[in-house]
Protein backbone atom coordinates (compact mmCIF):
# COMPACT_ATOMS: atom_id res chain seq x y z
CA UNK A 1 0.00 0.00 0.00
CA UNK A 2 2.87 2.01 0.81
CA UNK A 3 4.68 1.83 -2.06
CA UNK A 4 1.55 2.07 -4.31
CA UNK A 5 0.96 5.55 -2.91
CA UNK A 6 4.40 6.71 -3.03
CA UNK A 7 4.54 6.12 -6.54
CA UNK A 8 1.75 7.75 -7.10
CA UNK A 9 2.81 10.65 -5.52
CA UNK A 10 6.31 10.55 -7.50
CA UNK A 11 4.26 10.35 -10.74
CA UNK A 12 2.06 12.84 -9.74
CA UNK A 13 4.93 15.01 -9.13
CA UNK A 14 6.64 14.29 -12.45
CA UNK A 15 3.02 15.77 -14.09
CA UNK A 16 3.61 19.13 -12.36
CA UNK A 17 7.05 19.23 -13.39
CA UNK A 18 6.10 18.24 -17.04
CA UNK A 19 3.55 20.73 -17.36
CA UNK A 20 6.09 23.89 -15.80
CA UNK A 21 8.32 22.59 -18.44
CA UNK A 22 5.39 22.93 -21.17
CA UNK A 23 5.16 26.54 -19.39
CA UNK A 24 9.06 27.76 -19.62
CA UNK A 25 9.34 26.65 -23.23
CA UNK A 26 6.82 28.62 -24.27
CA UNK A 27 7.76 31.52 -22.66
CA UNK A 28 11.58 30.78 -23.83
CA UNK A 29 12.68 30.02 -20.59
CA UNK A 30 15.72 27.05 -21.87
CA UNK A 31 17.57 26.55 -18.57
CA UNK A 32 14.39 26.56 -16.59
CA UNK A 33 12.73 24.31 -19.18
CA UNK A 34 15.39 21.83 -18.92
CA UNK A 35 15.40 21.98 -15.50
CA UNK A 36 11.98 21.42 -15.23
CA UNK A 37 12.36 18.41 -17.76
CA UNK A 38 15.21 16.45 -15.60
CA UNK A 39 13.05 16.66 -12.49
CA UNK A 40 10.36 15.35 -14.61
CA UNK A 41 12.34 12.08 -16.17
CA UNK A 42 14.11 11.38 -12.18
CA UNK A 43 10.21 11.72 -10.59
CA UNK A 44 9.42 9.06 -13.04
CA UNK A 45 11.84 7.47 -12.53
CA UNK A 46 12.05 7.06 -9.11
CA UNK A 47 7.80 6.72 -9.33
CA UNK A 48 8.76 3.09 -11.91
CA UNK A 49 11.50 1.87 -9.31
CA UNK A 50 8.79 2.22 -6.57
CA UNK A 51 6.38 0.63 -8.24
CA UNK A 52 8.97 -2.62 -9.65
CA UNK A 53 9.80 -2.86 -5.48
CA UNK A 54 6.44 -2.74 -4.11
CA UNK A 55 5.05 -5.29 -7.02
CA UNK A 56 7.83 -7.56 -5.33
CA UNK A 57 6.71 -7.01 -1.80
CA UNK A 58 3.11 -7.70 -3.20
CA UNK A 59 4.13 -11.14 -3.11
CA UNK A 60 5.52 -11.62 0.27
CA UNK A 61 2.44 -12.51 2.64
CA UNK A 62 2.18 -10.62 6.21
CA UNK A 63 4.09 -12.25 9.03
CA UNK A 64 2.70 -11.69 12.26
CA UNK A 65 1.46 -15.09 14.10
CA UNK A 66 1.49 -18.70 12.61
CA UNK A 67 -0.35 -18.72 10.24
CA UNK A 68 -1.11 -21.90 7.26
CA UNK A 69 0.73 -21.45 4.00
CA UNK A 70 0.14 -24.36 2.59
CA UNK A 71 -0.80 -27.94 2.09
CA UNK A 72 1.00 -30.60 0.76
CA UNK A 73 -0.78 -33.95 0.00
CA UNK A 74 1.11 -37.51 -1.96
CA UNK A 75 0.48 -40.05 -4.16
CA UNK A 76 3.11 -42.61 -4.85
CA UNK A 77 4.02 -43.37 -8.75
CA UNK A 78 6.83 -45.93 -8.42
CA UNK A 79 10.21 -46.16 -6.65
CA UNK A 80 11.18 -43.75 -4.91
CA UNK A 81 8.46 -41.24 -7.15
CA UNK A 82 6.13 -39.25 -5.58
CA UNK A 83 2.87 -36.89 -7.34
CA UNK A 84 3.14 -34.20 -5.14
CA UNK A 85 0.36 -31.72 -4.85
CA UNK A 86 0.44 -28.09 -3.09
CA UNK A 87 -2.95 -26.36 -2.27
CA UNK A 88 -2.03 -22.65 -1.04
CA UNK A 89 -5.16 -21.02 1.45
CA UNK A 90 -6.25 -19.00 -1.36
CA UNK A 91 -7.39 -22.17 -3.36
CA UNK A 92 -4.71 -22.60 -5.61
CA UNK A 93 -3.36 -25.48 -6.50
CA UNK A 94 0.74 -27.01 -8.11
CA UNK A 95 1.05 -30.58 -9.26
CA UNK A 96 4.69 -31.37 -9.20
CA UNK A 97 6.66 -35.19 -9.94
CA UNK A 98 9.13 -35.31 -6.72
CA UNK A 99 11.70 -37.75 -6.48
CA UNK A 100 13.59 -38.91 -3.26
CA UNK A 101 12.17 -40.50 0.51
CA UNK A 102 11.52 -36.92 2.00
CA UNK A 103 10.23 -33.67 0.58
CA UNK A 104 11.37 -30.31 1.52
CA UNK A 105 9.51 -27.04 1.39
CA UNK A 106 11.76 -23.31 1.25
CA UNK A 107 10.11 -20.01 1.85
CA UNK A 108 11.69 -16.55 1.85
CA UNK A 109 11.74 -14.17 5.18
CA UNK A 110 12.28 -10.35 5.25
CA UNK A 111 11.98 -8.66 8.64
CA UNK A 112 11.71 -5.20 8.50
CA UNK A 113 11.80 -2.91 12.11
CA UNK A 114 11.89 0.94 12.96
CA UNK A 115 10.97 3.71 10.11
CA UNK A 116 10.29 0.65 7.74
CA UNK A 117 7.37 -0.43 10.15
CA UNK A 118 6.41 3.00 10.70
CA UNK A 119 5.83 2.78 6.57
CA UNK A 120 3.73 -0.33 6.58
CA UNK A 121 6.19 -2.73 6.07
CA UNK A 122 5.79 -5.43 8.09
CA UNK A 123 7.58 -8.64 8.30
CA UNK A 124 6.63 -10.35 5.50
CA UNK A 125 7.08 -14.22 3.74
CA UNK A 126 6.88 -15.99 0.48
CA UNK A 127 7.12 -19.88 -0.52
CA UNK A 128 10.64 -20.09 -2.40
CA UNK A 129 10.46 -23.76 -3.63
CA UNK A 130 9.87 -27.21 -3.22
CA UNK A 131 12.07 -30.56 -3.87
CA UNK A 132 12.57 -34.21 -3.32
CA UNK A 133 15.43 -35.43 -1.04
CA UNK A 134 17.10 -38.67 -0.47
CA UNK A 135 17.64 -39.76 3.46
CA UNK A 136 20.87 -41.29 2.02
CA UNK A 137 24.24 -38.94 1.74
CA UNK A 138 25.14 -40.92 -1.06
CA UNK A 139 22.20 -40.94 -2.77
CA UNK A 140 21.95 -37.47 -2.44
CA UNK A 141 24.97 -36.81 -3.78
CA UNK A 142 23.99 -38.99 -7.32
CA UNK A 143 20.72 -39.63 -8.04
CA UNK A 144 18.21 -37.81 -9.97
CA UNK A 145 17.26 -34.31 -7.80
CA UNK A 146 13.75 -32.65 -8.39
CA UNK A 147 13.48 -29.07 -6.95
CA UNK A 148 10.87 -26.56 -8.65
CA UNK A 149 10.24 -23.05 -7.88
CA UNK A 150 6.69 -21.80 -6.01
CA UNK A 151 7.36 -18.17 -6.71
CA UNK A 152 8.76 -15.78 -9.59
CA UNK A 153 10.00 -11.99 -8.29
CA UNK A 154 7.49 -9.65 -9.67
CA UNK A 155 9.18 -6.29 -10.95
CA UNK A 156 12.51 -5.50 -9.30
CA UNK A 157 13.92 -8.89 -6.77
CA UNK A 158 13.83 -7.54 -3.14
CA UNK A 159 15.47 -10.30 -1.89
CA UNK A 160 18.15 -9.94 -4.20
CA UNK A 161 18.60 -6.11 -3.44
CA UNK A 162 18.37 -6.81 0.21
CA UNK A 163 21.04 -9.48 0.37
CA UNK A 164 23.17 -7.06 -2.16
CA UNK A 165 23.03 -4.46 0.31
CA UNK A 166 21.66 -5.58 3.72
CA UNK A 167 24.36 -3.55 5.27
CA UNK A 168 23.62 0.01 3.87
CA UNK A 169 20.06 -0.69 4.70
CA UNK A 170 19.40 0.36 8.30
CA UNK A 171 15.48 -0.80 8.29
CA UNK A 172 15.91 -4.33 7.23
CA UNK A 173 16.07 -6.33 10.53
CA UNK A 174 16.88 -9.98 9.03
CA UNK A 175 17.01 -11.58 5.54
CA UNK A 176 16.63 -15.26 6.20
CA UNK A 177 15.69 -18.72 4.49
CA UNK A 178 13.60 -21.34 6.56
CA UNK A 179 12.79 -24.73 5.38
CA UNK A 180 11.06 -27.87 6.71
CA UNK A 181 10.83 -31.17 5.51
CA UNK A 182 9.61 -34.91 5.76
CA UNK A 183 9.29 -38.20 4.73
CA UNK A 184 7.10 -38.92 1.71
CA UNK A 185 4.39 -41.69 1.67
CA UNK A 186 1.25 -42.43 -0.57
CA UNK A 187 -1.42 -41.06 0.74
CA UNK A 188 0.48 -38.59 3.02
CA UNK A 189 -0.88 -35.50 4.07
CA UNK A 190 0.82 -32.80 5.65
CA UNK A 191 -0.33 -29.02 6.71
CA UNK A 192 2.70 -26.65 6.25
CA UNK A 193 2.74 -22.90 8.86
CA UNK A 194 5.06 -20.36 9.38
CA UNK A 195 5.94 -17.96 12.07
CA UNK A 196 8.15 -16.08 13.46
CA UNK A 197 10.47 -18.76 13.87
CA UNK A 198 10.17 -20.65 10.66
CA UNK A 199 8.19 -23.37 9.13
CA UNK A 200 6.45 -25.91 10.49
CA UNK A 201 5.27 -29.08 8.88
CA UNK A 202 2.82 -31.42 10.90
CA UNK A 203 0.80 -35.09 9.45
CA UNK A 204 -3.28 -34.85 9.10
CA UNK A 205 -3.75 -37.81 8.09
CA UNK A 206 -2.97 -41.67 9.56
CA UNK A 207 -0.76 -42.21 6.22
CA UNK A 208 1.51 -39.06 7.09
CA UNK A 209 1.53 -40.22 10.85
CA UNK A 210 2.58 -43.69 10.50
CA UNK A 211 5.35 -42.25 7.98
CA UNK A 212 6.64 -40.25 10.61
CA UNK A 213 6.33 -42.33 13.09
CA UNK A 214 8.73 -44.59 11.05
CA UNK A 215 10.67 -41.79 10.36
CA UNK A 216 11.96 -41.06 13.45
Amino acid sequence: MIPALLALALGALALLFALAMVRRARRGHRVACTLHGLAAVACLALAAGVALVGGDLASYRRLTHEEPVAEVRFRQQGDRRYAAEVLRPDGAREAFDLAGDEWQLDARVLKWHGAATVLGLDSGFRLDRIGGRYRDIAQERSAPRTVFELARPRGLDVWDLARRFHAVLPWLDALYGSATYLPMADGAHYAVSISSTGLLARPLNREAREAVAAWH
